[in-house]
């Protein structure tokens, strides 16, 4: 048995696409199975010791701009946008309660039936308590990514670090996925991200962290132990920061 790692970090901010948590092969845009064992993993990092924020994406079912590429309004799209991500936070929040972790799902849009408004300071005492929040509903104005509200929340969180999960294992000089020449950044400034235009985060989401300074790791979700690695501090992915 591999001894626990030692978290680095003591409060992180975790972004997750929607995508994750879908099964394309099934048809299923929340599969149960990919859930829990999403699930699972977040429950392994709070083990080491470190306090975890999420903020969850909708694009398994509704993205604003893609909805507005067919005629929806801009507007409208994006507040369907929004009420995706909370589909998510639950579903997510739901496969963590039977996991044994408590959580709590805090949204910028007020639906008091199934979720709390976002004020930060219950979720600061939520986070000193040991719970596992979920923040949904974007910033809950349109015309902003999920990106943004990660790098917004991890700033008002005082978050050391906005770890990012993605499917290729950091910053690449073009699509890995379809030029076999891509070269893969290990580090890079946020001046340098924003230059660069990769495509890994809008603009906004890089000048709030660097506003604040708070470093973003993009790493593959997919490999094992890639969050444990992070938050431990063995960065396998790009680190973008001063």
């Amino acid at each position: 048995m591999t001894a626990k790692k030692k978290c680095r970090y003591k409060r992180i901010l975790l972004k997750l696409s929607g995508e994750t948590l879908q099964n394309k092969e099934k048809g299923l845009c929340i599969d149960p199975e990919i859930i829990g064992d999403v699930a699972a993993r977040i429950k392994t990092i709070t083990e080491m010791g470190t306090e975890v924020a999420i903020v969850i994406g909708g694009g398994n079912i509704f993205r604003g701009l893609s909805g507005a590429a067919r005629g929806i309004d801009r507007t409208s799209g994006d507040y369907m946008g929004m009420m995706a991500t909370i589909i998510n936070a639950l579903a997510l929040q739901n496969a963590m309660e039977s996991a044994g972790l408590a959580t709590r799902v805090m949204t910028s849009i007020e639906m008091n039936k199934v979720a709390e408004p976002f004020i930060l300071r219950r979720a600061l005492r939520h986070l000193s308590k040991g719970r596992v929040l979920i923040f949904a509903g974007g910033t809950g104005n349109p015309y902003f990514s999920t990106d943004t509200a990660a790098a917004l929340r991890a700033s008002e969180i005082g978050a050391d670090i906005l770890m990012k999960a993605t499917k290729v294992d950091g910053v690449y000089t073009s699509d890995p996925m379809k030029d076999p020449e891509a070269k893969r950044f290990d580090k890079l400034t946020y001046s340098e991200a924003l230059a660069g235009q990769y495509g890994v985060m809008d603009a906004a989401a890089f000048s709030l962290c660097m506003e604040n300074s708070i470093p973003i790791v993009i790493f593959n979700f997919f490999e094992p132990d890639s969050m444990e690695n992070v938050v431990a501090g063995e960065v396998r992915g790009t680190l973008i920061s001063e």
